[in-house]
């Protein structure tokens, strides 16, 4: 079995990507920590998404790292990423921008 990801790397990734493109829909405050605001701009909300998409990379990133060797990243696996991570953002801008109130 050399060469095969072990399934926890992963689901971790996964599961972190899913939550990270969410987070800047579900609540108001900025960067989950921030303080409480009224109504978040979309800009922040953009944002937010963009520094998600960036952090949970680098967490897929040190776990490559930490079970052998990183591969080499191009252009073209960014556009990709930013497009699965846009993806995976559909359900929380569907709950805060879509739904009726």
């Amino acid at each position: 079995m050399t060469g095969l990801v072990p399934v926890w790397a992963v689901s971790v990734v996964l599961l972190a990507a899913v939550i990270a493109a969410n987070l800047p829909f579900v609540n108001e405050r900025l960067f989950v920590m921030g303080p409480r605001r009224d109504a978040k701009p979309v800009g922040w909300r953009l944002l937010e998404l963009l520094a998600y998409a960036f952090a949970v990379a680098a967490l897929g990133r040190a776990i490559e790292g930490h079970l052998g060797q990183v591969s080499p990243m191009r252009w073209e696996f960014v556009a990709v990423w930013l497009c699965v991570f846009l993806t995976l953002s559909f359900p929380g801008f569907v709950w805060r921008y879509l739904r009726k109130r």
